[in-house]
């Protein structure tokens, strides 16, 4: 079955591919148990024989249909994944923390020909299914003593795959600028390169054992956390979610696997300081903190989102660690990285990753026509700068293997994504300065970091706009210490009503996901809005934010 698979695509091969060469070694650690890797294959085996069964595909090849699933953060999921990935189909993972509309939102337009759901998430989803004409093929609970029939294993070679490198491999969904998400496509290819990218750059061994309490619905999570162990063999601890509590317990534990790696968005290591602070007071175990973490974690990384240099410092002083902070996005992946060995400059996302090229850019428009001027590019062995412009600010752009295929279903979006000669425009801000570069914000404001998630401002508005009491409202993103920026609504209410942040909670709690809720509520007479009718939200930010 391993020759089978591994022969079959010249280089490009899923991570589930590797599994059999790692046999009984523990792959994954969760509520259930431990997983090994052979239990792991065998479950997503049986899965993909009833996915092709269920979708009458004898060939067992579906051709890049896509297949949604809705599992919680535990071995169910990577199960779901394999087994899409096995049956030829593209993964799309959902999200159990959204609400119905938005995962129905998520299954239609990436038109999933079948939803596969854990046992706990069945009654959550299947009127959706019934309601889109999709088949729901429910996830049997597993516990982790390995009951996998040996048999499940030995069975004949999967989709022999003509070739992988192409083939879409999964959609995440990101919000944008405009308009409701896209489903961002990846092939194969684009999975592998990012995977093996940071397992070469951050130097990923089979000893290594991540704890892991993140999303599995953004690359961070999936890529970074869940893909790199399992395409070296390592041990994934999984937490159903973030607790503050449960992650130092587990940081500080000396009982196997022990953690070596741990990755998490900036606001995770807020709490986390936050907690420190307010539970681990006395000198000795502050030093038992600082000299554990030392001498039993080898790397932590933040991404997702800016990291504040005072968390950056006061972590520092917590655990003896410089935080890594590396930069990507859905559709490249992982593209820039502070070292593993050598300076880590705060507030800089280091250099290009292997395989990735990268230019900051800025685009003028003479006589109708656009033309870029170039201040800088690179890649991972070095960067050239455009003299006297060292430092100056322009759109990021990006190339290489790791770059996404499309938007599902956009051409128009998918082509405007990309400069005339095949850039990747990534709509951040970037300098390079002082050998490194430096990420200075989202080109638009209508893109909020928050907690990591990305959030669309104009998406919220239209939600928004939906209550009954509010007439007008534009949505801005503050800076905030724990969360990056908060999600701040500046309305304008019908005559004579009310509203305070709770209404508004409990109001939105069915039909926005948790992190896209305004915490504040400004109220104001008028919004201002120029003669075409926009709000000039820099301006807003400053009159209502001015620190």
């Amino acid at each position: 079955l391993h020759t089978a698979w591994a022969t079959c695509s010249r280089d490009i091969t899923p991570v589930f591919t590797r599994a059999l060469a790692f046999g009984d070694k523990v792959a994954l650690v969760d509520r259930n148990g431990e997983h090994t890797y052979r239990d792991l294959l065998g479950r997503s085996l049986r899965l993909s024989r009833d996915i092709c069964r269920v979708l009458e595909c004898p060939s067992r090849d579906l051709k890049e249909e896509r297949i949604s699933f809705l599992c919680p953060n535990d071995a169910s999921y990577v199960v779901a994944q394999w087994a899409a990935w096995m049956s030829g189909g593209i993964a799309v993972p959902l999200y159990r923390k959204h609400p119905v509309p938005e995962l129905e939102y998520v299954i239609q337009d990436s038109q999933s020909a079948l939803l596969i759901a854990a046992e706990e998430f069945v009654g959550k989803i299947t009127p959706s299914a019934e309601k889109l004409g999709i088949p729901v093929l429910p996830l049997p609970r597993s516990g982790g003593d390995g009951s996998t029939s040996p048999a499940a294993t030995e069975e004949g070679p999967l989709s022999s795959c003509s070739s992988w490198k192409d083939r879409g491999a999964m959609i995440i969904y990101t919000s944008g600028t405009t308009g409701r998400p896209k489903g961002v496509l990846s092939t194969h290819e684009n999975v592998q390169a990012v995977t093996t990218g940071l397992v070469e750059k951050w130097e990923w061994k089979k000893e290594d054992v991540i704890l892991h309490v993140l999303p599995l619905h953004h690359v961070h999570g999936v890529i970074n956390k869940l893909l790199c162990p399992l395409w070296v063999g390592a041990t994934c601890v999984m937490f159903p979610e973030f607790s503050a509590q449960m992650v130092w317990k587990k940081l500080l534990s000396s009982e196997a696997p022990r953690v070596s790696v741990f990755m998490a968005v900036p606001t995770i290591y807020a709490q986390l300081v936050e907690y420190y602070d307010e539970h681990f007071t006395q000198p000795q175990v502050q030093d038992f903190v600082r000299a554990f973490c030392q001498e039993n974690i080898r790397l932590m990384v933040s991404g997702s989102a800016a990291l504040p240099v005072p968390v950056l410092e006061k972590w520092k002083s917590i655990t003896g660690h410089t935080l890594l902070e590396r930069y990507g996005m859905t559709e490249i992946g992982m593209a820039l990285s502070n070292p593993l060995h050598g300076v880590r400059v705060p507030g800089s996302v280091g250099t290009p990753l292997p395989g990735v090229e990268v230019r900051i850019a800025s685009e003028t428009l003479r006589d109708g026509a656009r033309s870029y001027t170039i201040h800088a590019q690179g890649d991972e062995n070095s960067t050239q700068v455009t003299p006297g412009l060292e430092g100056q600010e322009g759109e990021l752009l990006v190339k290489g293997p790791s770059v996404f295929r499309e938007y599902w279903n956009r051409p128009r979006d998918t082509a405007d994504a990309f400069t005339p000669d095949g850039w990747f425009r990534t709509g951040d801000t970037a300098a390079y300065k002082d050998g490194v570069y430096w990420i200075k914000g989202r080109t638009s404001v209508d893109i909020i970091k928050n907690g990591g998630f990305k959030v669309s401002a104009l998406e919220v508005e239209r939600h928004l706009l939906a209550h009954p009491h509010i007439a007008d409202v534009a949505v801005i993103g503050p800076p905030d210490m724990v969360w990056g920026q908060r999600v701040s609504a500046v309305v304008k209410l019908r005559k004579g009503e009310m509203l305070s942040v709770r209404d508004l909670k409990d109001w939105a709690r069915d039909t926005m996901a948790p992190y896209a809720i305004p915490t504040e509520l400004i109220v104001v007479e008028e919004i201002p809005r120029n003669q075409m009718g926009k709000v000039n939200k820099k301006e807003l930010l400053k009159r209502f934010y001015p620190a």
